[in-house]
């Protein structure tokens, strides 16, 4: 016994020490590259939650006891869910990866985990959801990141007291963090091993034990021990980024980072309050329509030009697009997330060098669009539907080589000197975006 205790000690050392002097290796960096060059992939917010239809927040908001909540698993019984469907519907709308709801911060889990009998396979579908899309994944070659909540409104080793949320779930006890952190680690090493690779951990929940975002101190009041969770994770598959939904600046150990419904510098949602990392990779969340979780009476769906519009900007500041959809209950798709989906995916058909594979604009977005850029490229978007000719000081280049618009490959009128471009172009108010493609010589 003596042994057995020095040696998880020691383990745990270990880790601990690898978290805080965290040097990614060398597959780790091939993930991040691959990552930034992906730009575009598939949030999927779906579970027992989903089938009130008033959103992922629905126990929280409508102040569900944990007791009435529970009787939500003998209702999920999604029959018409197919994950080849799923996948295909990503890959044919030109995305990447995608980032599968695991465990929300209801608590419940979506495979077969022997730490928690809130699950699917104690559901009337009791087939292992996480395993149909990793497989499905894997055989079209999507790469699939998991998301999974640090916050659990069921849970009494939770440290539910000093929680923000899931105030109302009528626990009396009090939390456990120790106990807590091992059930995560237990579910987080079930998730890596049993499932192929991952492409990354998308954590969420962190602000639940933080004061409100814009506050000046935001110092959680717990010790959520990341030392210890990202050390296990980077131990146990060493390519997986790991990303953490705190708003906030990164922390050591976080391997990309995220923002929720803004894009990299900005702050509509007042919840990013934080600066862009220059050394991570970024990514946006979004909706496409207000709700992240099935909900009936969210019927505002953002058009295709406005998503052609998100996808550009966000690539423009050097930021990945994670676009959001709310299955129902049985499993279907919402025909208007299918045609949402379906017109990106014809829209890069046609406009996807100009996405995939570049960096961010040397200037920012501004009022007639925005640039997105590789090696020897740049894209100007035009996206205001008015800008005919187009001004550019302190154009980064020697040699514009060739200049031309990127759907019809007819040549676009332009003059350069003393690093000043001007560029004329006819517009097509049909187009979301008129992308004028410059060949260039640095």
């Amino acid at each position: 016994m003596k042994k057995i205790i020095i040696a998880t000690l020691c383990l745990l050392l270990s880790l601990s020490l690898k978290a805080q002097n965290y040097t990614p290796t060398a597959d780790n960096l091939k993930q991040r590259t691959w990552f930034s060059d992906a730009r575009f992939g598939l949030f999927i917010h779906w579970g027992p939650f989903s089938i009130p239809g008033s959103g992922e927040w629905v126990m929280n908001d409508r102040k569900l006891t944990v007791h009435n909540y529970t009787n939500l698993k003998d209702f999920f019984n999604p029959i018409d869910f197919n994950a080849e469907q799923w996948v295909t519907m990503a890959k044919s709308a030109g995305m990447k990866y995608i980032t599968l709801i695991t465990r929300h911060h209801d608590g419940f889990s979506m495979w077969d985990t022997k730490y928690s009998d809130f699950n699917i396979m104690h559901t009337p579908y009791k087939k292992d959801i996480v395993k149909m899309m990793a497989d499905e994944c894997h055989k079209q070659g999507i790469k699939l990141y998991l998301y999974y909540s640090l916050l659990d409104w069921r849970r009494e080793d939770y440290p539910h007291e000093t929680g923000r949320t899931g105030q109302f779930s009528g626990r009396k006890g009090k939390g456990d963090y120790a106990s807590y952190l091992q059930f995560m680690k237990n579910q987080l090493t079930e998730l890596l091993t049993n499932y192929g690779e991952i492409g990354g951990i998308w954590f969420d929940g962190h602000w639940d034990q933080t004061a409100p975002e814009g506050s000046s101190d935001r110092t959680s009041r717990i010790d959520w021990k990341y030392d210890e969770i990202y050390g296990l994770i980077h131990q146990l598959q060493p390519q997986c980024m790991i990303g953490n939904n705190h708003h906030l600046m990164p922390f050591a150990g976080e391997d990309f980072q995220m923002f929720e419904r803004d894009l990299p510098g900005e702050n509509k949602s007042g919840l990013s309050f934080q600066q862009a990392s220059e050394k991570l990779p970024l990514e946006t969340c979004e909706t496409i329509s207000n709700s992240w979780g099935y909900n009936l009476s969210d019927t505002l769906y953002k058009s295709k030009k406005e998503l052609v519009h998100m996808l550009v900007k966000a690539a423009s500041l050097g930021s990945n697009l994670l676009l959001n959809i709310g299955p129902m209950p049985n499993g279907k798709i919402q025909p208007e997330f299918q045609d949402r989906l379906k017109g990106l995916g014809d829209w890069l058909k046609i406009y996807g060098e100009s996405i995939y594979n570049t960096h961010g604009g040397y200037i920012k977005p501004q009022d007639w669009g925005s640039i997105t850029q590789s090696d020897q490229k740049i894209y100007i978007h035009i996206l205001d539907g008015k800008t005919t000719t187009l001004r550019l000081d302190n154009f980064p280049a020697k040699k514009i080589r060739k200049a031309y618009s990127l759907k019809y490959h007819s040549k676009v009128n332009y003059t350069f000197k003393n690093s000043n471009l001007e560029i004329k172009t006819t517009l097509n108010d049909s187009e979301p975006d008129q992308v004028i493609v410059l060949e260039v010589n640095n």
